[in-house]
Parts: C-alpha cells; sequence; structure tokens
C-alpha cells in the first residue's frame, strides 16, 4: 500500500494531532510533544525559556507528517518541565545536551535528528559532538559556539523584560507569569556570561567532533546574534552548508516559517 494508507486510513484523517505527555529522563519529569508517523524521528530543541509551545507552532503544524516523526521538547524549568525551576549551573548546556538524547532513547528512537534554535541550537551542537552515533542530522540557526564581549552587551540589553515587545514578552507572562519570566531571563544573563569570563568559549572545542550532516541557517538581520557566530560554525563543523535569509531576524523559522520548512524538508529528506 502507499505510505499515505497506513494502517489507519487516509492521513489527512490523522496527520494533525499533536499529543502532550510527561516522561521522567535523569530524575525530572520532561514534557514533550509529539507529531507524525514517518521513520525519521526529529527533535526540535527551543530557545531560552522557550518550549514546544512557544517556539515551534509552524513546524509542528506543517512539518511533513508522514516522512517525520516530530518531538518538541521543553526542557528542565522551562514550560510544562516544571518543577524544577530554571538555573544555571556552568554546564548547563550539557545537562540539557544529556537530558534531551537521554528524552530520545526513554521514548525508544534510536537515531534521530536535531533541529535546534538559539541555546537549543548550542545544546544540539554539544549533543552531536558527544553522542555521534545516535544523531542522524543537524539543523541549528540563531546559534553561537562562543560568548564574545559584544554578545554579553546585547544580552544585557534584553536582560529587563519589561522592554521587550509585547508580540514576545505575551506568550511568555501566559506561560510563566510576570515573575518567573522576569527572575529566569536575568539568571539567564548571568548564566551565559559565565562563559566570557572563562574564555568566551562554550563548545567550539566540540565542533570537529560533529561527524553528521549540518545544515546552519543564519537570519541576516538577527539583532542577537552576529554573522561572525554562524561564520565560525560553518568553517569549523566538517561539511557543514549555511544559508543565509537576507530578511530573516533571530526568530526566522516563525516568521519565515514556509521557506524555513521546505528548506529544513529538503535536507533532512536527502539521501
Amino acid at each position: 500500500p502507499t505510505p499515505a494508507l497506513g494502517p489507519r486510513g487516509p492521513a489527512a484523517a490523522y496527520g494533525t494531532s499533536v499529543t502532550s505527555a510527561k516522561i521522567q529522563v535523569n530524575r525530572v519529569h520532561l514534557h514533550y510533544q509529539q507529531t507524525g508517523q514517518g521513520d525519521h524521528a526529529v527533535l526540535l530543541l527551543p530557545g531560552m525559556l522557550g518550549c514546544g509551545e512557544t517556539d515551534f507552532g509552524p513546524q509542528l503544524k506543517s512539518l511533513n507528517k508522514q516522512l517525520f516523526t516530530i518531538i518538541a521538547w521543553d526542557p528542565r524549568g522551562y514550560g510544562h518541565s516544571i518543577p524544577p525551576a530554571r538555573d544555571f549551573p556552568p554546564d548547563f548546556f550539557e545537562r540539557d545536551a544529556k537530558d534531551a538524547v537521554d528524552l530520545m532513547q526513554a521514548l525508544k528512537f534510536k537515531k534521530f535528528s536535531m533541529l535546534g534554535w538559539s541555546d537549543g541550537g548550542i545544546t544540539a551542537l554539544i549533543a552531536a559532538a558527544k553522542y555521534p552515533s545516535l544523531i542522524h542530522k543537524l539543523v541549528v540557526w540563531g546559534a553561537n559556539s562562543s560568548v564574545t564581549k559584544e554578545d554579553i552587551k546585547l544580552y544585557n540589553a534584553i536582560r529587563d523584560v519589561s522592554k521587550w515587545s509585547e508580540k514576545v514578552r505575551k506568550p511568555m507572562e501566559e506561560m510563566y507569569g510576570h515573575d518567573y519570566f522576569a527572575r529566569t531571563c536575568e539568571a539567564w544573563v548571568d548564566g551565559i556570561s559565565q562563559f566570557a569570563e572563562k574564555s568566551g568559549n562554550i563548545c567550539e572545542h566540540l565542533l570537529p567532533h560533529i561527524v553528521c550532516p549540518t545544515f546552519i541557517i543564519h537570519g541576516a538581520k538577527d539583532p542577537l546574534v552576529p554573522p561572525f557566530h554562524p561564520e565560525y560554525l560553518h568553517k569549523n563543523i566538517r561539511g557543514a552548508r549555511l544559508l543565509v535569509i537576507p530578511e530573516g531576524k533571530h526568530n526566522l523559522h516563525l516568521r519565515f516559517a514556509e521557506e524555513f520548512n521546505t528548506e529544513v524538508e529538503k535536507f533532512l529528506a536527502e539521501a
């Protein structure tokens, strides 16, 4: 039979539902959303303070559900993976990478691809380097492997959430309440600034260990991630390709969802 006519009848009838659940991983209960029934598992990794619900609406809705099984996770302390409250020890990216990989193993996905945005991109880079046999393909955007003095200035500009645009602030306040959102954003700025105090390196040393096919996407107008970051990733990850979206900002996967989804699907589906 054609793949669209699986055991449950025509694809359209069951292709749109998104299920939500929690599973215990590394002593915390991690929340995730799942959709699609394809053979190719794909994990979506959200940005700072983000979760599947706030960060990946157009991907959960529109990525090809016949080709892919799509999982969007909420890292510990974010979204519906509270408790625990979010904290930022020096190894918080490594901790997220281990949580993400262990979540996918707990869900019985032996091998999977990762789509990581912003902090989720950093987490995905670390996971791909540390668990190479588990990662099929990697897509990152709005990510960086180091923190410079210039970056710290940009981060401090978003420290005070009352200065955020209402459009970006509102879903976060609805998710967390104002106090948790404001506190956690400040804690994040301090947490990411730790790297600049040491040497700036977050995961530069791990990039040579990434062996899976890697696709870096960058918005030319990203106010948070200067272009030297994606250029560095492109140069230092073997065989990586780079796509720059001229009008793209930090949230290019939301703002240009159709173009983003098309490019990503093409990359993931290549033999």
